[in-house]
């Protein structure tokens, strides 16, 4: 699992740009019905992804220091989008900022894109604690105890979501089951045949439903089987970005968030895809740009865990 994966990156790097673009309020408002199908699959997909990628094979220490780095950026960022919240006039407003409240939101209850990282962390816990350890249970016993483990901390404890933390387990059984991820999510392009039919429904349009995971499966199928006949400069942007998400992560909440500034600028273009396409463009390089500068900077070190968190493009 140490080899990067290229169709895997690409598959992160649509995901994670879809998780931009309808994090761009102006944009996503104008599209509801196209915002609840893109919800269905982006996260559960990266979540799966997460679960199929995380290596549990490493040393207690080396792990928990990997937990750690991750920790560090998140609370980092997400005490500062809580108190961001608390100042400007943004959707989750929080109207009185306290020391309880960002201790309840740092460690319970996650704003903004954050709860991935809370997710993250919490269903890496329990799995590394369940399947690391040497002994005579069997593979499938391991997946049924974190499953549930992850349902006492979804409906006993409420700091996970159930749907959420259950496509996470997802990726660990394809990963555990010893096929390749490519394997089990088959490209083809007929997938479109039925996606469209399940997406018709609205009951589909929910990521804790067969139709919902019906349909993370079919895109990602439909996906792979496109990336073959991607042109080679596309493919090497996707595995950039798709090498390079966590920045994308971390960082892309500071310019959703200012690129509310073009709104009166671009207000023209009804359809707000000038805006989408600006605001993308601003969120993507003002992300990297702030990683680079870090980098130059040797702040890497002490919020990433590394001398360099950007790596350089290779063709």
């Amino acid at each position: 699992m140490s080899k990067r994966i290229a169709e895997i990156d690409y598959l992160k790097c649509v995901f994670i740009l879809l998780m931009i673009a309808f994090h761009l309020v102006f944009f996503s408002d104008k599209y509801p019905w196209i915002k609840q199908w893109v919800y269905t699959f982006h996260m559960p997909a990266f979540l799966l992804l997460s679960g199929y990628l995380m290596r549990i094979e490493k040393h207690p220490g080396d792990f928990f220091r990997m937990m750690f780095w991750i920790l560090i950026p998140y609370a980092i960022m997400e005490t500062g989008y809580v108190i961001m919240s608390a100042v400007l006039p943004v959707r989750e407003k929080v109207d009185a900022l306290s020391a309880g409240l960002l201790i309840e939101k740092l460690f319970l209850h996650p704003m903004g894109p954050y709860w991935y990282l809370h997710t993250f962390m919490l269903c890496g816990f329990v799995y590394y604690g369940v399947f690391h350890p040497k002994g005579k249970i069997n593979e499938l016993s391991r997946l049924i105890l974190t499953g549930v483990c992850y349902a006492i901390l979804a409906e006993c404890f409420q700091v996970v979501s159930l749907p959420n933390a259950l496509y996470f387990l997802a990726g660990i059984a394809i990963r555990h089951g010893g096929l390749k991820f490519t394997s089990f999510f088959r490209p083809s392009f007929f997938a479109i045949i039925p996606l469209i039919w399940l997406s018709t429904y609205t009951t589909n349009l929910d990521r804790f439903t067969l139709g919902g995971a019906a349909i993370v499966y079919l895109i990602i199928s439909l996906l792979l089987s496109i990336y073959p006949i991607l042109p080679l400069h596309f493919k090497q942007f996707a595995s950039y970005i798709g090498s390079h998400t966590l920045i994308l992560l971390v960082f892309s909440p500071v310019f959703t968030m200012l690129s509310k500034i073009l709104i009166p600028f671009l207000a023209f273009d009804n359809s707000g895809i000038l805006f989408l396409i600006i605001a993308m463009v601003i969120t993507v390089y003002g992300s990297f740009g702030i990683a680079w500068c870090m980098d130059r900077l040797h702040i890497s070190p002490y919020f990433w865990g590394k001398e360099q968190i950007l790596q350089p493009f290779r063709k």
